[in-house]
């Protein structure tokens, strides 16, 4: 719980540790309540530190310290200070041994942080700060150790002991208990430690290394999961082919090991040897998760993998850091997803997420640098802007350095760091030493919060045949920065001629034309100026979402959809069919703010989506992203002050106006493309569903006797999860009489599979009919409803406050009060799921003043909160500031 006052920490305060610790020595004597874990360590005094206490301070929390000793001498009362989050031991000397015993409570655990029971099963959870609920130690990255592990437990209810490393030895003990023995031979922080002990069973596998190595692959689940592992195990090894091809990288245990828990706070945990997964990111059957749930795997196992080597073989040296291992591996993470699925449509999904979610984020109280300056609690800055902001900047350095350029960079960081904890600023100039460039002025991505804004304009000479375009970049202040300095900012561009075919790109100073050029911004005011066009173009910019900027640009309706026809980039093509919606939407909402309606639905949108589903299409889950409107997070996003139900309103009058439209078309589609293909997942299949599915979502629109019935033959048919799931959506979402029978269906259908209840909870919270907010309060009763699962919290509780706006933000305040309980009752079981959720109040000085008035009475509430915690605290006092 809070401090009375606590304590802020600062990067500029960074000194290197005083002692180091040479090797680890634990043993856990497992049980529910009373665990106990001996601790030996060789520690010695820091040569590069010129701290002089004589003093080690340890971290610990929530830990009962039954002795301590150094050189085999037990320490006496005087010899050490205890607090609760410190152990000082006084007058060490330069070199020594230091061991603890310490006991534990796994089973009182609720936060998920250190070691905890999950459904039955030993678990850990370290990063960032965990491992201090564990034993006394030098809790952060830059202290590396090599570490031993002897896990004791009883045979019969724990017959699996996990930990980092190789197994080197295994015994038993009186008791019906046993014993392993774990050796990890690599340096890591204590934040990578792992540890499990369950009753489990495991598919396994090899890997047969480039350099001929094998490699022996395990996942372990529950036994009753076992059917759900086989998409996970290939992704893992598509992964590990991957990297050593991309990357020249290649794994450096003989043993692999994944292990999917139920309870975890996070999508998944790199640790040495041992990644632990929440089971949403591994379980996977055809018949039980969707196709996104397939790609999401495929994505996060890769996504741990890489961790491996950035990350584990080279860490941060602080949580400030933290982008170097995060935003690194989320590029490397997309990458691969986009090798392996369509590149086109990976961008596009993961610039959603950035453009939806972290935008708002960079918009708000919680706007931080990917390299923060400070912070009270570290788990509030796993945020989208070290990870997905952080995966950006790492791409923007590839588009300026060129891709031959990057893996020079990334091999000279991979020989030049390996087994060290370093800095965001050390990989930046890896990437300049091996390219001869200068990027002083783009290390302000890392210090610098907000996000751009770009304003182009152009002017086309036909006397001279020259296109000037002029750029002017700012941006935004933000909590503690008011004035930016002009970024270094790669703009991708292309030029199309009036019959839609891509023009050359020639600037004035150069003697060769290319098909697209990647402009560099550095200063605040620019102009490029391009030569030999024959006839006036439009321009193609932000190609492939260049940078993460907004970019503003005045487009005619006929210029876009004439984009939308022949744009030959997959992000602009689609961009300019969001940004032609944008504006009829918009349009729509001003003439219903105004009292006003209009029944003409725009010609350029419906002429736009009538040519493209007239066309032969190779990938179809992209003509799926054509079709799709703007989110309302999108259109949220987009003004500055928010009304939800105007939003809400004009973009389903829209849809509507399309489905009325352009019924026959989406109707030939969704039976063109409506065949049983379950048990087949590949980029074909699911983008024939994807399709077929987005064509469902416009007929529901229509409300009628023929389009309810459709719906409900898809959900009694359906013989795989995404075809069930969607139907079932589109029910719920409409005033089809079977919806209450249809949902108790899918409940009895599959209420011993948690994951597929989490979807049933989520489309229930999300729908944006009349009622959702009595449902979503009687589903709090529901006897599968559990506040201490982090999955279901977010399912129900999570997925209303975030992607249901028109019933989050109802004027009468009820989603608030409905929030503000739940985050107040998880601020002392789970702090961390408490602080997240605290983000769907970040934004509440962009609403009208009835509604900031009730979001602030909320915030107010929960800062106030006696025993409110760091996480919550500093999320709600940064909002209120």
């Amino acid at each position: 719980m809070r401090d009375a006052n606590p304590t802020t920490v600062y990067l500029k305060d960074y000194k290197p540790p005083e002692f180091l610790i040479d090797s680890v020595d634990l043993e856990f004597e497992l049980e529910e309540e009373n665990t106990t874990v001996r601790s030996t360590l060789i520690i010695r005094k820091n040569s590069t530190s010129h701290q002089i206490t004589g003093s080690l301070e340890l971290s610990g929390e929530e830990l009962v310290l039954i002795s301590v000793s150094i050189d085999g001498r037990e320490l006496m009362a005087e010899d050490y200070v205890l607090s609760k989050e410190t152990l000082l031991i006084l007058n060490v000397p330069e070199k020594f041994q230091l061991e603890t015993i310490v006991r534990i409570n796994p089973k009182q655990n609720t936060a998920l942080e250190g070691l905890y029971l999950s459904n039955g099963m030993f678990c850990t959870q370290c990063e960032a700060e965990g491992f201090r609920k564990i034993t006394y130690f030098l809790d952060r990255p830059d202290v590396m150790a090599r570490f031993t592990t002897r896990v004791i437990a009883d045979q019969s209810k724990y017959p699996v002991l996990l930990s980092n490393g190789n197994p080197i030895d295994r015994g038993k003990i009186g008791n019906n208990r046993h014993w392993v023995k774990w050796e990890d031979p690599f340096k890591k922080p204590c934040y990578l430690f792992a540890l499990i002990a369950g009753n489990l069973e495991f598919i396994e596998d090899t890997h047969t290394t480039s350099s001929g190595r094998d490699i022996d692959l395990h996942i372990y689940v529950e036994k009753h999961d076992i059917d759900k592992c086989d998409h996970a195990m290939r992704s893992l090894k598509k992964a590990m082919v991957w990297d050593e091809e991309v990357y020249g990288r290649e794994y450096d245990l003989d043993l692999y090991m994944i292990v999917a828990v139920s309870h975890f706070n996070m999508g998944a945990m790199e640790n040495k040897g041992l990644n632990i997964f929440n089971s949403k990111f591994v379980l996977a059957r055809p018949d039980t998760a969707t196709d996104t749930d397939y790609e999401y795997i495929e994505g996060v196992i890769a996504h741990e993998y890489f961790h491996n080597w950035t990350g584990n073989r080279i860490t941060c040296r602080d949580w400030f850091q933290l982008s170097l291992k995060e935003g690194f591996t989320v590029f490397r993470d997309q990458e691969f997803s986009a090798d392996m699925t369509s590149r086109g449509v990976k961008r596009i999904d993961d610039v959603n997420t950035l453009r939806t979610r972290q935008f708002a984020e960079d918009g708000g109280p919680m706007a931080h640098p990917i390299r923060p300056d400070s912070y009270i609690e570290i788990n509030n800055f796993y945020t989208l802007t070290v990870y997905e902001k952080g995966a950006e900047v790492v791409r923007m350095i590839q588009t300026l350095v060129g891709r031959k350029g990057f893996r020079k960079g990334s091999d000279l960081y991979f020989e030049r760091f390996d087994g060290q904890a370093i800095t965001t600023d050390d990989f930046v100039k890896c990437m300049e030493d091996a390219n001869q460039t200068d990027l002083s002025q783009f290390r302000l991505w890392y210090s610098q919060a907000g996000t751009p804004e770009i304003r182009v304009t152009t002017l086309y000479d036909a006397a001279t045949q020259t296109l000037t375009l002029k750029t002017e970049q700012s941006c935004p202040a933000t909590p503690k920065q008011p004035h930016k300095k002009p970024l270094h900012i790669p703009l991708t561009m292309g030029l199309l001629t009036a019959d839609g075919k891509q023009a050359p790109v020639q600037l004035e100073d150069e003697t060769k034309a290319v098909p697209e050029k990647t402009l560099e911004l550095t200063e605040a005011r620019q102009q490029f100026h391009f030569i030999n066009i024959a006839d006036k173009p439009v321009v193609s910019l932000l190609r492939d979402f260049s940078a993460p900027v907004k970019l503003i640009i005045d487009r005619s309706p006929q210029e876009l959809a004439f984009l939308i026809s022949h744009d030959t980039n997959a992000f602009c093509r689609w961009e300019a069919g969001q940004l032609l919606a944008c504006q009829v939407i918009t349009g729509e909402m001003e003439r219903i703010l105004n009292g006003n309606s209009n029944d003409a639905l725009n010609i350029q949108l419906l002429s736009a989506l009538r040519h493209l589903m007239s066309q032969t299409w190779d990938d179809i889950q992209y003509l799926a992203l054509l079709l799709n409107l703007p989110s309302e997070a999108y259109l949220s996003e987009i003004r500055e002050t928010i009304d939800p139900d105007a939003i809400h309103q004009a973009r389903q009058g829209i849809k509507q106006q399309l489905a009325e439209n352009l019924q026959t078309d989406f109707n030939a589609l969704y039976q063109h493309y409506h065949e049983d293909e379950s048990g087949s997942y590949n980029n074909k299949t699911a983008g024939r569903r994807r399709l077929k599915n987005t064509c469902l979502n416009y007929l529901k629109e229509l409300n009628t006797k023929a389009v309810y019935e459709l719906c409900n033959q898809q959900f009694l048919n359906a013989h795989n999860m995404t075809d069930q799931i969607a139907a079932l959506s589109t029910i719920v979402n409409s005033d089809n009489p079977e919806k209450a029978e249809y949902l108790n269906q899918f409940y009895k259908q599959w209420q011993d599979e948690p994951l597929v209840i989490d979807k049933w909870f989520s489309i229930q919270a999300t729908s944006h009919m009349p009622g959702t907010m009595d449902v979503v309060n009687k589903l709090l009763g529901h006897s599968a409803f559990d506040l201490k699962n982090p999955n279901r919290v977010r399912s129900l509780v999570g997925a209303f406050a975030q992607a249901n706006p028109v019933h989050f933000h109802a004027t009468n305040g009820q989603g608030y009060e409905f929030l503000g309980s739940h985050i107040a009752a998880l601020n002392t079981i789970n702090p961390q799921i408490a602080s997240r959720l605290l983000g769907s109040f970040t934004q509440w000085r962009r609403y009208d003043e009835n509604r900031q008035h009730k979001m602030k009475i909320q915030l107010e509430k929960i800062a106030a909160t006696p025993d409110v915690s760091k996480d919550v605290y500093e999320v709600a006092t940064k909002c209120l500031a």
